[in-house]
């Protein structure tokens, strides 16, 4: 069955739209319960500081306690806290309410399983299959009950300081934290303040509207001048849901996913402590995974979504993998991907280390990556178009071993994402934009 509604990170869209609507909140939550908790139980419910948070709060927790679910309500909190609080609380399942890195006019619904884990595909696809049915409404004695609990909030903050190593703390450290305005602009500078870090907050003031609103990972920019501004060892910006992690050097330069894969899986192989390949993406960059050869860490390549690279590590074993985004998975530390936890993992190599980010960083050379996106009128199979193909074989020839062509179909919209790598800037371009030219020309409908 294909799936309709869910996409690689739950159900997204923009709000008053099909599907993001109180309507079909209520269903869907109805729908959920039906799966994950036929015979009733507990359902956590958290969000982000969108607008829109309030009412589809309001709407799944109508739609739960309707369906006999008891509804835990624990207010803003950033994804992976409500992952771990999903198991701490021993609830039945977890509900949370965002859009991730978007804007604030769009929102997002997203299930964790009892164990802190996403939804397998087939839970999913069993969910979609109920949300044809009108939202379900028990008798009154079978009813669930709702509760706040925006306490347990602490409790995932503790968890997040126990990541780092025993008894080490971030005195003398200066750090800046851009919380994007989003989910952990309460619990992330609080973290980060008890345990020993001066911090320079931005991105602290959500407003409903304001969510990664030039700010965040996604728009780390203020964050690099605030950095070198007032003289950080570093600077950490998450999305705003807190799954997501970009960080700032001393002198003001991002350190992206990869690079800060690079840095744990390095500090993890020399301390005996990795385990199985690092797993990172299609479109992970190929200087990461030359640095890792370089070090004798094996690397491997799975479908893009953190999702996937999750079932990648279990079936390999590993414990550490993510996305050039900064979806960052340390499974020796947590179950899902989780930007303060990262955040902390490579702070703590600094303290361990004294080095600074820049130096730990050094280490890898990212290669030039040129990504374009073709818009096509329909999707197509660009593996089956044998110009297509001859495009991408003499391409990869020119690039050598030391290159690589990735296409791919967008999950979410009309098009072909063509990403050439290699190591000259100049002929990367070129190639990309050549390569684009053969999808769109070939693509069904194309005039």
């Amino acid at each position: 069955m294909a799936r309709k509604y869910f996409g690689t990170d739950g159900v997204r869209g923009r709000v008053g739209e099909d599907p993001m609507t109180v309507e079909f909140a209520l269903r869907l939550a109805g729908a959920a319960a039906r799966v994950l908790a036929p015979a009733g139980g507990t359902v956590l419910v958290g969000k982000d500081t969108r607008l829109s948070g309030y009412m589809f709060e309001a709407a799944l927790e109508a739609g739960f306690v309707a369906a006999g679910v008891n509804v835990m309500l624990v207010g803003p909190l950033p994804t992976p806290g409500i992952a771990y609080l999903v198991q701490k609380l021993k609830c039945d399942f977890g509900a949370v309410i965002s859009a991730s890195h978007n804007g604030y006019e769009d929102n997002g619904i997203k299930f964790f399983d009892r164990l802190g884990g996403k939804l397998a595909d087939e839970l999913e696809e069993q969910i979609e299959s109920h949300l044809d049915q009108p939202a379900l409404t028990r008798e009154s004695r079978a009813l669930g009950k709702a509760l706040r609990v925006d306490k347990q909030r602490d409790i995932y903050q503790q968890f997040c300081a126990s990541t780092m190593p025993a008894g080490m703390d971030l005195s003398g450290f200066k750090v800046v934290i851009d919380c994007a305005n989003g989910a952990g602009y309460k619990v992330a500078p609080r973290v980060l303040a008890d345990l020993g870090a001066e911090i320079v907050p931005i991105g602290c003031s959500p407003n409903g509207r304001n969510i990664n609103d030039g700010c965040g990972s996604t728009a780390p920019q203020l964050l690099q001048l605030t950095v070198a501004g007032v003289r950080a060892q570093a600077g950490i910006a998450l999305d705003g849901d807190g799954d997501r992690l970009v960080m700032v050097d001393h002198l003001g330069r991002t350190v992206d996913g990869d690079q800060l894969m690079y840095i744990v899986a390095r500090a993890r192989h020399e301390a005996g402590e990795l385990q199985g390949p690092v797993v990172g993406t299609l479109m992970s960059n190929l200087g990461l995974e030359l640095a890792l050869a370089d070090l004798g860490i094996p690397f491997r390549r799975a479908a893009v979504g953190d999702r996937y690279v999750l079932q990648m590590l279990r079936e390999e074993g590993g414990t550490l993998g993510g996305e050039t985004s900064g979806h960052l998975l340390c499974l020796d530390k947590t179950t899902t991907g989780d930007g303060l936890v990262a955040g902390l993992q490579v702070l703590a190599i600094m303290k361990q280390t004294g080095k600074s980010l820049a130096e730990l960083a050094a280490g890898m050379s990212k290669y030039p990556q040129k990504l374009v996106n073709v818009r096509v009128t329909q999707r197509y199979d660009v593996n089956a178009s044998d110009p297509v193909q001859q495009a991408v074989r003499a391409a990869e020839q020119t690039l050598g071993s030391r290159g690589r062509v990735v296409l791919r179909p967008s999950g979410t919209e009309p098009v072909i994402r063509v990403m050439v790598e290699g190591e000259d800037d100049t002929q990367v371009d070129a190639l990309a934009r050549k390569l684009a030219e053969v999808v769109r020309v070939n693509a069904p409908g194309a005039g």
